[in-house]
């Protein structure tokens, strides 16, 4: 049977794993699927992913791909990889994807959203899900700053020293800043991100949030295309990966 490309949505909570990568001698997302679909098949089946979440991450729209020529019908696939994995992940979908597809260089748009908890007293049944920042935060100065992101930008400010892609520079097509009673949250859309990109964002609309700085700063730190100038790095818990879109 001649090989196929099997497309997977994938759902998961972060909280348990060292992000989606593998690595040697840790729990990951990635290696955790890779198990799932190995087992079904009978052979070693490597499982990629699109974008490789941090650690405590989590994800409703995570796309991955695995090659087969097993004779399993495409929409039997879901449902057994399944019942191969502990319940903090789930297929969403399996289709058949055509030889031309990039998992990898192929996405338009990417969504990742961020919540922050600004109550006293610790969510204790969300914590896992939410940065718990009991302040008082000035939501109409991040919605300005959050404005002065979009476009297409070096991103260098808010990169990682650990990322080594050629480029920093990245189009962001929406970042969004919403207040509801004691949540915040923080849309970034984007067709492609840096290592911590988002997680460094946050951080800096939190500094302009608590009156650190002014929103026009946002300009500034973009421009000095170092990371020394950006905010803090918002911790992983709070971020999930929403839906990654393909032509």
């Amino acid at each position: 049977m001649a090989v196929r490309k099997i497309k997977l949505i994938v759902q998961y909570d972060g909280s348990r794993y060292h992000g989606w990568q593998v690595q040697p001698g840790e729990k990951t997302i990635q290696q955790t699927l890779t198990d799932a679909v190995s087992s079904l098949i009978g052979r070693r089946t490597f499982v990629h992913g699109a974008s490789r979440t941090d650690s405590g991450v989590h994800a409703l729209g995570q796309a991955a791909l695995f090659e087969t020529d097993s004779p399993i019908p495409t929409e039997n696939f879901r449902d057994a990889i399944n019942d191969r994995l502990p319940q903090d992940i789930v297929v969403t979908e399996a289709t058949e994807a055509s030889r031309r597809f990039d998992l990898i260089s192929g996405p338009t748009s990417k969504l990742y959203h961020y919540t922050i908890y600004t109550g006293r007293l610790r969510p204790v049944m969300d914590i896992n899900h939410c940065w718990h920042l009991p302040a008082d935060l000035d939501i109409e100065a991040m919605q300005y700053a959050a404005k002065l992101i979009v476009g297409r930008k070096d991103f260098k400010s808010f990169a990682s020293a650990k990322d080594k892609r050629e480029t920093t520079v990245r189009t962001v097509f929406r970042c969004e800043v919403v207040a509801e009673n004691k949540r915040i949250y923080v849309d970034v859309e984007g067709d492609g991100f840096l290592y911590n990109m988002v997680r460094n964002i946050v951080g800096t609309l939190v500094e302009i949030g608590i009156g650190r700085w002014e929103p026009d700063k946002m300009t500034e730190i973009i421009e000095a295309k170092d990371r020394t100038a950006a905010g803090r790095l918002a911790p992983p818990n709070g971020l999930c990966l929403m839906w990654i879109k393909y032509d």
